[in-house]
């Protein structure tokens, strides 16, 4: 561990190897500005889009252009769903995707699943598997179809990893499945409240509706390809979706920073994703992000 160079601070004459872009809760809804859950934060669904806009400009003016963007999750809200609105409100943020001269990476968080099935995530504009790399000889590196996850390599030795937060989940599946019954049962034993979503009591408050887990099997396959990723001293970055954080709840545990979701002591604040028995098996001494400064990888 001690002969690892140790990146220090980064600085001013730096040069990044690539560059890429990050943008997340987009929740564009034609509709008046309205409030979150708690009424605590102004959300500004339709001028949305006029942010997402200003992002896209931004990264195609850049001298040295992005080589991707990672969209975390959310791209349109929930309330399109009251309005039956989702595909056209999907449309229209897909289509202002479409000017951004650099390719996108889609993650779900719970505001598509409240818009949509997984059936029809899974063949929407919203699916961005095909950007996936294929290691060659080695097919444990391939993800199920069963989960939406994959990996790129945008810079030589830096490998992308996007996780499906929600691949155990009540959300976007048919209340009939056997996958349902299963997620709703793990909900529940964690969740006693008769509201699910409400985290009220509980000593593990990730155990909400609104949030999802990572089954053994998803697990198992990132555990391959980090394993590929340490033999071949890549560095991996971990992209899944943005962090929920219930603000009353949360009062004085501290911000949430970036960091591996599943892992204890990696970060600080509560997680969006439920806890899976075994994800602590991974080495701690995986090298598991690169040093990045707003966005750009040294």
């Amino acid at each position: 561990m001690d002969d690892k160079p140790n990146p220090g601070t980064l600085s001013e004459s730096s040069e990044p190897l690539f560059s890429f872009g990050v943008i997340a809760d987009i929740q564009y809804a034609d509709l008046e500005d309205g409030y979150n859950f708690h009424g605590s934060r102004r959300r500004y669904y339709r001028h949305s889009l006029l942010h997402l806009r200003g992002a896209i400009e931004h990264w195609n003016e850049e001298s040295s252009a992005p080589c991707c963007v990672l969209q975390l999750g959310d791209i349109i809200d929930g309330y399109n769903a009251q309005y039956k609105a989702s595909e056209k409100s999907l449309e229209l943020v897909m289509s202002t995707f479409q000017t951004l001269k650099a390719p996108v990476h889609h993650t779900w968080g719970n505001h598509e699943f409240y818009n949509f099935s997984r059936d029809y995530l899974t063949n929407s504009k919203l699916n961005t598997k095909f950007l996936e790399d294929h290691i060659v000889h080695h097919p444990e590196t391939m993800p199920s179809e069963d989960y939406y996850a994959y990996h790129f390599v945008p810079f030589p030795k830096f490998r992308f990893i996007l996780l499906d937060a929600y691949d155990l989940s009540v959300l976007g599946v048919d209340q009939s499945s056997p996958k349902y019954q299963q997620c709703l049962q793990m909900l529940r034993e964690h969740n006693p409240n008769t509201e699910l979503n409400s985290p009220q009591g509980l000593s593990e408050p990730q155990f909400v509706q609104f949030n999802g887990g990572f089954s053994q099997e998803q697990l198992n396959w990132l555990n391959e390809v980090l394993t590929f990723s340490d033999t071949n001293q890549e560095k991996v970055v971990i992209v899944t979706l943005h962090y929920h954080r219930d603000d009353e709840v949360w009062k004085g545990v501290g911000p949430v920073k970036a960091g591996f979701p599943l892992q204890k002591g990696r970060h600080e604040g509560p997680s969006s994703c439920w806890a899976i028995p075994g994800c602590q098996k991974w080495k701690r001494h995986r090298d598991i992000s690169p040093c990045m400064h707003s966005g750009k990888a040294m």
